[in-house]
């Protein structure tokens, strides 16, 4: 029974397992210090997120646990037996920043409970369990610290793994420039030589101008050379080599592929002998094999140049380095920039389907960070796979939610192991292939800083993680990106 002054006797304390070991002076202080509460039925007794200024013993009634997760609240956990506790549980952690309650507890009957401040709460620990609160700190922050080197080294390997893709994709377009610029340089250099042959003589001022009339023409045939064939290429190359050797063109065989791969053909290459006669038709012909060959290469190091300009900007899109860190995204981009990076590691068997909604809004996110959740989703999908399989990235809109889902077409996650894998440290992959970190952080930057969901469901052939984001901020995002467990 309580007091007249709303307090509880040391007596009374001690009838609490929490508090039954305690020693008189000790009880009478947690007598002195703390109060009995009551709560009506229906009402709240603390809320996820708000300042931890209390240590609740329950004392009668029935209470819920829950802990928000985007817009619904889950409960964890309802008991009516006395002596459970809740509140401020890690008061006697020595933090910087102010703690909060980790989550909800509700009074679903008339509660009664022995409400104790914080601070005191605290100070009882440090002070009368010492060597307890070394452990306990030392359990805290050591794991805390795991969780924080090991999740970095996590990321560095996952940047380490995509970089080295990232190179190979470079190199290759960077690759074909410089060789084309090396042919490009000869070409030139032949195209001079023909010039001079012109300036001889040879050709008499209308001729000329006609030549020069069809070397422009040839340039407009390359920009609009349609897309043939293998089999039409080889008919194609085939007749012009005829055609050339018919008039004693020397090496046909070299120029027919550069022509019919600027959309020359028998009839454009009849108007040019016409127009030269016989005698100069192989030096302009060459000339003008030259000249197509030229704007060849020039759009092959134009396209290499895009290709390199595209992929620098998604690393830049990947990494976020010159944007906020907070910011109004749209999702899409993040993830065309993951998918790039992860290009190179998608091995030919697997197949790519990205099913965008792309009337959906931007949202507020931290766009790195978002990265960091994709990498981890496509990952574990692609080692899923393995060789072979098909890994789906599609958006919607679920209610005032954006919805990410990634999936993959591996064996799937067993029943037994579905309900740990996002416990830190949790893996099923083989020791040093893997540090179980992946899920859990990407659970941290989903749920904890965007107040988003991440969900997965999962059968033979099936699985879908998917991922749920706000569509608007109702309040400060939080400024922790892995707050402490």
């Amino acid at each position: 029974m309580t007091t007249p002054n709303g307090r509880l006797g040391p007596e009374q304390l001690r009838t609490l397992f929490l508090f039954e070991t305690l020693d008189d002076d000790q009880l009478a202080w947690l007598a002195e210090c703390g109060r009995v509460e009551r709560r009506a039925g229906g009402t709240l007794v603390y809320g996820e997120g708000e300042a931890a200024t209390c240590f609740f013993v329950l004392l009668s009634g029935t209470v819920t646990l829950s802990r928000r997760v985007a817009e619904d609240e889950v409960e964890l956990n309802r008991t009516s037996q006395r002596g459970v506790y809740g509140g401020a549980t890690q008061a006697y952690i020595v933090e910087e920043t102010e703690q909060t309650y980790r989550n909800t507890m509700r009074a679903i009957t008339d509660a009664e409970f022995f409400v104790l401040p914080a601070e005191n709460f605290a100070r009882a620990v440090r002070t009368w369990f010492p060597m307890a609160m070394h452990l306990l700190e030392g359990l805290f922050i050591g794991m805390r610290n795991s969780q924080t080197l090991v999740g970095e080294r996590e990321r560095l390997l996952a940047l380490g793994s995509l970089s080295a893709g990232l190179t190979h994709e470079l190199n290759n377009p960077a690759a074909a420039a410089v060789r084309a610029t090396s042919v490009l340089r000869d070409r030139v250099a032949g195209m001079r030589s023909k010039l001079a042959m012109i300036a001889d003589g040879r050709l008499d001022g209308s001729a000329l101008h006609r030549l020069v009339e069809l070397q422009e023409e040839a340039v407009a045939r390359v920009v609009t050379a349609p897309k043939l064939s293998p089999m039409a290429v080889a008919d194609a190359e085939d007749a012009l080599t005829d055609w050339l050797d018919e008039r004693g063109v020397r090496a046909a065989w070299d120029l027919a592929p550069i022509l019919v791969g600027g959309g020359a053909d028998t009839e454009w290459l009849t108007r040019v002998q016409t127009i030269v006669g016989p005698a100069d038709l192989e030096a302009a012909i060459r000339w003008l094999t030259y000249t197509v060959e030229t704007e060849l290469l020039m759009r092959e190091i134009g396209e290499a140049v895009t290709r390199i300009s595209g992929l620098v900007g998604a690393a830049k899109q990947y990494s976020q380095l010159d944007r906020a860190p907070f910011q109004v995204v749209d999702v899409h981009d993040l993830l065309d920039a993951t998918l790039v990076m992860f290009k190179a590691k998608i091995p030919a068997g697997v197949k790519l389907v990205k099913e965008y909604d792309r009337s959906l809004p931007q949202v507020p996110a931290y766009a790195a960070e978002l990265n960091q959740v994709w990498t981890n989703l496509v990952d574990n999908a692609l080692g899923a796979m393995g060789d072979k399989g098909t890994l789906t990235v599609r958006t919607e809109r679920a209610g005032d939610l954006l919805a990410v889902e990634i999936a993959d077409t591996g064996p799937g996650i067993p029943p037994e192991v579905r309900p740990r894998i996002f416990e830190p440290f949790f893996t099923t992959k083989p020791v040093g292939s893997g540090t179980g970190l992946g899920l859990d952080i990407s659970y941290r930057i989903v749920v904890h800083k965007h107040h988003g969901d991440i969900r997965v469901r999962s059968e033979p052939g099936d699985t879908v993680f998917r991922v749920l984001l706000p569509l608007t901020v109702e309040r400060p995002p939080t400024p922790d990106p892995l707050p402490a467990p």
